[in-house]
């Protein structure tokens, strides 16, 4: 971690960035850091919600698996992100997988330590409030586009999203590194692999996107916005 402590880590963490040095201190006590290697799962579905967990190194991907084995990726965490918030509302069971996709490192504070801490601070509160009421209208736009988007609106969609949040702009154009398989926004976007490869490739000969298996770049973002209105 390069010298780089847990309250480093936590003080450069957005949603805490206007707490007071005894509340930092206070919140440094009460979590726990961790490094899970690739792959590895960070926590299953149906057992109980009992901690929140905040991203600092990686990806995180939420997965639920349907009855006949297919997994689904329901969203995708980047550094910076909290996930499993849920927990803050109820500690019933939860309904998705997480699992690393890089090599992470994450904060963990108990569910209800949290609620403890939050509820002693009706600003932080209110900001975990808003956290979570965003986090549900992304969940409810994304069954919209489920319902009223097609194949290749969905992916396109998917792409611009990933690239204007998380990717670098460069003039007119947007590179975004690491890129994501083709297999990991088929589970996204609910479409099939050959349906992504063929969308992809589609726009990249002409001329709109670029990628390879590491990064994806945006030539023409404007372009692409006229494919999905």
């Amino acid at each position: 971690m390069a010298g780089k402590t847990k309250l480093w880590y936590l003080e450069n963490f957005n949603l805490f960035k206007e707490l007071d040095k005894e509340s930092m201190d206070n919140l440094n006590s009460i979590t726990t850091m961790q490094e899970i290697p690739k792959s590895q799962p960070i926590y299953f579905a149906k057992e109980p919600s009992r901690s929140i967990y905040f991203l600092k190194r990686g990806r995180v991907k939420l997965t639920r698996t349907s009855p006949d084995g297919k997994e689904t990726i329901i969203a995708l965490v980047n550094p910076g992100e909290v996930f499993g918030e849920l927990a803050i509302i109820d500690g019933s069971e939860r309904t998705d997988y997480a699992i690393a996709m890089d090599d992470c490192l994450i904060c963990a504070i108990s569910r209800e330590e949290f609620r403890n801490f939050i509820e002693k601070r009706p600003d932080l509160n209110l900001k975990v409030t808003k956290l979570i009421g965003f986090k549900l209208r992304k969940y409810s736009e994304k069954i919209d586009a489920l319902i009223f988007k097609d194949a290749q609106q969905r992916v396109i969609s998917f792409i611009l999203n990933q690239a204007t949040n998380y990717g670098k702009k460069i003039g007119d154009e947007y590179f975004l590194k690491p890129f994501l398989t083709h297999q990991e926004i088929a589970q996204l976007t609910a479409c099939s692999r050959q349906t992504v490869n063929s969308i992809l490739t589609d726009l990249r000969q002409e001329g709109l996107i670029d990628f390879d298996r590491k990064k994806l770049v945006i030539h023409l973002p404007g372009e692409l916005k006229k494919r999905i209105r």
